[in-house]
């Protein structure tokens, strides 16, 4: 499972197709209507997009050409997840929803899935909910830097046998491991045994940062160049756990190797009133006064961003990755996505660690953002299908380093492709003036994706994966985990567990921010 993995369809079992449905849903045209080509087909040549069309135009030209697809189906571009850590869920590895500040110490107790398997979860309820590409953001683990791309390789791997793009980064962290203060001002606070064991567990953390360069970066990045599927991006964590200069060299990496940058920014009040504290101003204006901000950065959540920040978010061409389920899950809020969208700020979609009914279905995700921002009143905006569209697919594509490959149904793009099946969609009546992005962002579900086709190569097929057996793959992790714990595990556990009261005591003088809400979603009288 280690070593550099092949890569998955550069060899397509179909050359060339026909894929057909009775929509074709190509891309968003503008906010409110999308481009459809009704009866119509794609034309896809070794994994790249050749024509769109009429049906009947193309099957007469190219008449021995085999047909995916039916006039039951709608054919749509691939969904990008933006946004994902884990295969097995938190909830699945015993720990439940609580406030991130709270929540990320609780993980430690969690078990730790094998690399590959664990990622192999998750990619059969990806692409079992039309996602064609992904980013993993992946955590770092104690031991030497140049162990990392071990792990690294294992992940990738297991995106390339069931056939998904990727584009990966490891998050990185060099400051405030536990709570938002050095760590040695946190260690004082524990009592003498319990601040020697944390400071042992967290010495196995610290690396160089140079290290991660030379050791990390610069090896896995020449070890996926020019490959079709795969991207190589950075993920420092966030600003409160990373120092300025890892921040800096993260510019200077990005630039070097022309590749994008993941951060998590403002998720919770805690992080908001951080920033104040430390800096005397939003975590986002300190991040533009140091350099930080460009096209090439992706920020995820936001929820806490003011309405200064939106404007340089949107002044820099910073990205915003929208966290909708994890965000309610974790009492983080809800980003102010329509004050973002009429600054002209792209914002894509991520379902994080899980959704809200614990899994990967971004149809679901889709039509949560849908409903999550409207406002009361006869007249006040709210999202519409062809801006979800846009999220879900071409900004989703532009934010993992893929935008000019996928994202849209049109001539040059890969094949990237999903087909969902409309007759049940629409079953038993559906309205002939509901729009078909309409009827699927309110009712589509996971159980429509029939087809999957990533770069030409079928990788999903009558709703069940192709290229992996996932019975198998289910039963090797259960087999796993049916083990006694480890060593390390059982330690880990321990630690999570004393820590865990001094985590609460920690954030007790920590007000939260006066603020005036984006939305006014109920009220006292």
């Amino acid at each position: 499972m280690t070593g550099v993995p092949a890569e998955a369809g550069s060899r397509p079992e179909t050359p060339a197709s026909l894929v057909r449905g009775r929509y074709v849903l190509c891309k968003a045209r503008d906010d409110r209507e999308m481009v459809v080509v009704r009866d119509g087909a794609v034309l896809q040549v070794e994994g790249r997009i050749e024509e769109v069309g009429p049906y009947d135009d193309l099957a007469r030209r190219y008449p021995d050409l085999p047909v995916v697809g039916s006039a039951r189906h709608v054919v749509i571009p691939g969904l990008v997840n933006t946004h994902h850590h884990v295969g097995l869920t938190p909830v699945q590895l015993g720990t439940q929803d609580l406030p991130l500040e709270l929540w990320l110490t609780a993980q430690l107790e969690a078990r730790r899935p094998n690399g590959y398997l664990d990622t192999l979860y998750s990619a059969f309820e990806l692409i079992g909910s039309g996602v064609t590409a992904v980013q993993h953001l992946d955590t770092m683990r104690p031991g030497p830097v140049s162990a990392w791309p071990e792990r690294a390789h294992a992940v990738i791997k297991a995106y390339a046998d069931i056939g998904m793009r990727v584009s990966y980064a490891l998050c990185t962290r060099d400051q405030n491991r536990l709570v938002y203060a050095p760590d040695r001002e946190f260690l004082k606070r524990l009592p003498p045994e319990l601040a020697r064991e944390t400071e042992a567990w967290l010495a196995r953390t610290h690396f160089r940062l140079e290290a991660y360069g030379s050791e990390f970066l610069t090896p896995v990045i020449g070890a996926y160049r020019g490959r079709n599927l795969v991207r190589i991006w950075l993920a420092p964590i966030n600003l409160e756990r990373c120092s300025d200069a890892l921040l800096g060299l993260t510019t200077k990496w990005a630039a070097e190797f022309g590749i994008g940058i993941h951060l998590h920014l403002s998720e919770t009040h805690y992080q908001k009133l951080y920033a104040q504290r430390r800096f005397g101003t939003t975590a986002l204006k300190h991040l533009d006064e140091i350099g930080f901000l460009g096209p090439h950065l992706t920020v995820g959540h936001a929820v806490w961003a003011s309405a200064a920040d939106l404007d340089l978010l949107a002044e820099r061409g910073v990205t915003v990755c929208h966290n909708a389920s994890s965000n309610l899950r974790l009492r983080s809020g809800i980003a102010p996505v329509l004050e973002m969208l009429a600054r002209g700020i792209p914002v894509a979609l991520g379902i994080d660690e899980a959704g809200l009914n614990d899994d990967r279905d971004m149809l679901q995700e889709m039509r949560l953002v849908k409903h999550l921002h409207c406002r009361p009143g006869l007249d006040r905006p709210a999202l519409t299908a062809a801006q979800i569209f846009r999220m879900a697919t071409e900004t989703g594509a532009r934010a993992t380093g893929f935008g000019a490959e996928i994202g849209t149904i049109e001539p040059g793009k890969r094949a990237d492709l999903v087909l969902l099946d409309y007759e049940r969609i629409a079953a038993p009546y559906l309205d002939a003036k509901i729009p078909v992005a309409d009827a699927i962002v309110y009712r589509a579900r996971s159980t429509d994706v029939d087809t999957v086709m990533i770069d030409g190569t079928i990788v999903l097929e009558g709703g069940r994966a192709t290229r992996v057996d996932r019975a198998q793959i289910w039963g090797e992790i259960a087999e796993a985990l049916a083990a006694p714990p480890r060593p390390d595990e059982l330690e880990r556990k321990q630690l999570s567990r004393a820590l865990f009261p001094h985590l609460r005591t920690f954030y007790e003088d920590w007000p939260l921010p006066e603020t005036e809400p984006f939305y006014n979603l109920n009220g006292r009288g």
